[in-house]
């Protein structure tokens, strides 16, 4: 029976950049499980499931648009290294913030200066501005949905 939307299934993938580089797979590790719909993937990878059966694979490609979003030059910013309290932060640690309004943003320190009193902060998403390909292939599908359409 073909994957559809409301169907909870287990896939393994590998991600890719544009230029070859892997980013991301399910190699070595239990296969990512989703339900269609849910919207706990990218919209772009579970139209991709769909009318997939168990063993069959697709790959697809998303655009920066239909994945992370354009990067954002105004979302990195440079910031007293004291604000990360005792210590310097190590390169590349993730940590949130949360600002005025209640939002959650989660920042990447990506360089700490000569004289270690600024740190550069990076909010964008570490893939925002990637086209971004995965090879998907739909190991089964765990739990159809409970309508017979």
């Amino acid at each position: 029976m073909p994957a559809r939307e409301g169907d909870t299934v287990a896939v393994d993938y590998t991600g890719r950049l544009k230029d070859g580089t892997r980013f991301d797979s399910s190699e070595g590790r239990a296969p990512l499980l989703f339900t269609i719909g849910a919207g706990d993937v990218l919209p772009m990878f579970e139209q991709a499931v769909i009318g997939l059966e168990a063993g069959e694979s697709v790959t697809v490609t998303i655009p920066p648009d239909e994945a992370y979003g354009q990067r954002v030059e105004e979302a990195v910013q440079v910031v007293p290294v004291d604000v990360f309290g005792e210590g310097e932060p190590p390169l590349n640690a993730e940590f949130n913030v949360i600002a005025d309004d209640g939002q959650t943003y989660t920042g990447r320190v990506v360089a700490l200066s000569e004289d270690r009193v600024n740190v550069t902060v990076d909010f964008n998403h570490p893939l925002a501005g990637h086209e971004l390909t995965f090879e998907i292939t739909l190991a089964e599908v765990v739990e159809a949905s409970g309508d017979a359409s």
